[in-house]
């Protein structure tokens, strides 16, 4: 019966969270499909020009985090008003990041597309993008906050309706804007971004109008929102600053090895854009997974049930790898036909064509494996109140290890590019699997942040003769 229950539980958050994260990453696809059908160097422009929002949805991410392991254990102990303060934390934090990354996206965008590709076209194509994309940026903060804030506290079927309006909005304005329909001007690759920049709002300005007519958690006064003290900036940053300092390290890092392929050339990076499509609706069902984990598991430790957030912390850590087998192998047999999606214009290259089928190959047989310091370090370690463990694993397999192999394989031995996708892959998720599960069964990740968990956690400890 308990098994039953954990199921069931578990596929109430993760389905909604799974499909809400697939149809996000369908507003890329759709960008990426449409754009293919220009050619090269404008897939490679908006891959290059999505990186910098990428970059920012990656620290933005940290802020969520943090957020989020205290929203999930105030949500065990019923804590609404610590909620509502630590949300305001978090958006009074994005909305000064997302100023600044659209600040330089609006400006000086041909100085942000020059850090990833030296081309004139590709940089120019870039950079036409950019100067409208800038204005989602503020909306992006906001949807990532509200949404997150909406699962940590169960309410997960509100974030996947708004989602699927949005991605309709998106993929109207794109076929409308890209190729002059339906009487609108044909904008080219401006258009994609004019599409994703009236998409964007959709997803902020429907929350907060069905908060305030459902009268949910994101309805609570600004006065209530934004009535934190120092006290609580300053607890709040203890726990998300490690966990932003390995996002925004990670998402450098990440930066970095992009920049490395973007610079082998324009046709290696069109490839890569088109796995990153592939591996962005694959990762959905992992993200409904972890965020599923993050609920049931902070919940648990919040209230003070230290057991039952253990016993679900094991269920995830199977789960999760085995899950990705199977997607693994259907990503493998339907390679191919995937990968040609991209080119029903025909206006790729063979070699992109190539390199994009023997990536998407490497990530197949990968993924099991790549998922595992996910579940443990996002799904585990931070709604447990571990936030710096993570920070010390991650950014240490990636900049210690994957980032110079990948250096050396590609410009030193100059390897083939699918060789050098493999050195990126094997050099950073193989160690920090092997660290995180050592790290996993000690159950030292268990540091509860109220007061009902502490006390739990006291227990946990008396009953087995040992110290936290």
């Amino acid at each position: 019966m308990k098994q039953n229950n954990f199921y069931i539980q578990m596929l109430k958050l993760a389905v909604p969270i799974a499909l809400q994260n697939l149809l996000v990453s369908s507003f890329t696809l759709v960008d990426t499909l449409m754009v293919g059908q220009l050619g090269d160097t404008e897939l490679a422009a908006v891959g290059m020009a999505g990186q910098w929002s990428w970059l920012l949805q990656i620290i933005l991410f940290g802020i969520v985090s943090g957020m989020s392991i205290f929203v999930a254990q105030y949500w065990g102990e019923k804590n609404i008003d610590g909620i509502h303060r630590v949300y305001g934390i978090a958006l009074a934090s994005g909305a000064v990041l997302s100023l600044i990354f659209a600040a330089l996206a609006f400006f000086v965008p041909e100085s942000v597309m020059s850090i990833f590709n030296r081309e004139a076209d590709v940089v120019a194509a870039g950079a036409s993008y950019l100067r409208i994309v800038a204005f989602s940026y503020p909306a992006v903060m906001l949807g990532n906050i509200m949404f997150a804030l909406m699962r940590s506290t169960e309410c997960v079927k509100i974030p996947m309706v708004i989602s699927l309006i949005s991605t309709v909005f998106n993929a109207v304005f794109n076929y409308g804007f890209i190729f002059g329909k339906f009487g609108l001007p044909e904008m080219g690759i401006r258009g994609a971004a004019l599409a994703t920049c009236i998409s964007a709002w959709v997803s902020p300005l429907a929350a907060v109008a069905i908060s305030k007519a459902k009268k949910l958690i994101l309805s609570a006064p600004l006065k209530k929102v934004f009535g934190f003290t120092r006290t609580m900036v300053s607890e709040f940053y203890k726990k998300a600053t490690p966990v932003i300092l390995n996002e925004g390290m990670w998402g450098l890092g990440t930066f970095v090895i992009t920049l490395l392929y973007s610079n082998l050339g324009s046709e290696y990076y069109a490839a890569v854009t088109i796995l990153k499509t592939f591996e962005n609706i694959a990762f959905t069902i992992f993200i409904g997974i972890c965020n599923a984990s993050c609920v049931m598991i902070g919940k648990s430790i919040g209230a003070g049930n230290i057991e039952e957030g253990i016993s679900v912390s094991k269920k995830m850590a199977v789960i999760v790898p085995l899950i990705a087998v199977p997607i693994g192998a259907l990503i493998i047999i339907f390679r191919e036909q995937l990968v040609h999606l991209f080119n029903m214009s025909g206006n790729l290259t063979a070699e992109t064509l190539r390199t994009a089928i023997g990536i998407t190959t490497v990530y197949a047989l990968e993924i099991p494996i790549r998922n595992i310091p996910y579940i443990q370090i996002v799904g585990i370690f931070r709604p447990g109140g571990e936030t710096s463990r993570g920070l010390v694993y991650d950014i240490g397999c990636l900049w210690a290890l994957s980032i110079p192999a990948t250096a050396i394989a590609a410009y030193l031995l100059k390897l083939d590019f699918v060789l050098v996708y493999i050195i990126m892959y094997v050099f950073e998720d193989i160690p920090k699997s092997i660290l995180c599960l050592k790290y996993f069964f000690t159950n030292k990740w268990i540091k509860p942040v109220t007061d009902a968990g502490r006390e739990g956690l006291k227990i946990y400890f008396e009953k087995r003769g040992t110290h936290s």
